[in-house]
């Protein structure tokens, strides 16, 4: 904990390679050290808790997911994307970088408040699900995609780690493009729990080899169940998991356990 934390914090769940923190996200950041991760992932709230509905396993449910998914005002939403970024640069290293997933309801103002806040955006990925839900409404195109910005310190300084040459193998000998497809989370990675917004682990894998290398201190500062976490320990890399969520830390912890147990077979 010394080694990224300035102020004293509790530890929800601490192992050899990773710590999971059940805090406010803000007083955690705050506490944590300055240059003390190589890579952010993060899948903040996207805001898209309008009382609208939507398609799951072929019912009509709510598209609500919590307290934690609605704002009041543009200005709130903004101000919010500015301050935990701004936050994540500090613990960032000089050669570390950032990931953000988002949609239409967030991904606008997340790369707006990237820029102002001293981000350089490397790559925009678009995540193409192939087994989206439905448009129930029948009023738009369906919604079957995901926006994850990538972005490194706008310092001249800043050289972020980019494995080219492994990104080249795992697509066959070409280059890979900014357009990775891919289905929703499998029914197999939520054993232990669900979580709204839970993405699938594949996803976490390509990133976490795309931008670090073994060893490397992989921060999530909005967890959820932690996919983020599995994909890490899978990969051998460290991993510090932020949540307010006492439910999904929990949850989180569960995933990080069985991936050790099981060496996350069926992840």
């Amino acid at each position: 904990m010394e080694e990224y934390f300035a102020k004293s914090i509790n530890p929800f769940y601490e192992a050899d390679a990773e710590i999971l923190i059940c805090e406010d996200t803000f007083k955690a950041l705050e506490a944590m050290k300055a240059e003390s991760v190589d890579m952010v992932f993060a899948d903040p709230p996207y805001f898209l808790s309008n009382d609208g509905i939507t398609c799951q396993a072929g019912r009509m449910v709510s598209v609500n997911k919590g307290k934690w998914d609605k704002v009041d005002s543009l200005e709130e939403k903004h101000n919010f994307n500015r301050r935990w970024i701004r936050l994540c640069k500090k613990v960032i290293k000089q050669n570390g970088s950032i990931w953000i997933s988002g949609t239409l309801h967030n991904i606008y103002s997340i790369g707006m408040a990237l820029e102002q806040e001293g981000f350089k955006i490397i790559n925009n990925i678009t995540w193409q699900k192939t087994n989206p839900p439905p448009n129930l409404a029948c009023r738009c195109f369906t919604h079957s995609t995901e926006t994850v910005l990538w972005a490194q310190k706008a310092d001249k300084k800043s050289k972020h780690l980019f494995n080219y040459q492994l990104m080249k193998e795992l697509n066959g000998g070409k280059q890979m493009k900014d357009v990775w497809e891919g289905p929703l989370t499998k029914k197999a990675e939520k054993t232990e729990g669900k979580h709204p917004t839970q993405k699938p682990v594949y996803l976490l894998e390509r990133i976490i080899l795309a931008s670090t290398n073994e060893g490397d201190v992989i921060l999530d500062p909005f967890c959820g169940s932690s996919t983020t976490g599995v994909a890490a320990k899978q990969l051998g890399r460290k991993y510090i998991g932020i949540d307010n969520c006492e439910e999904y830390i929990e949850l989180s912890k569960n995933r990080l356990i069985k991936c050790g147990v099981k060496g996350c077979q069926g992840e």
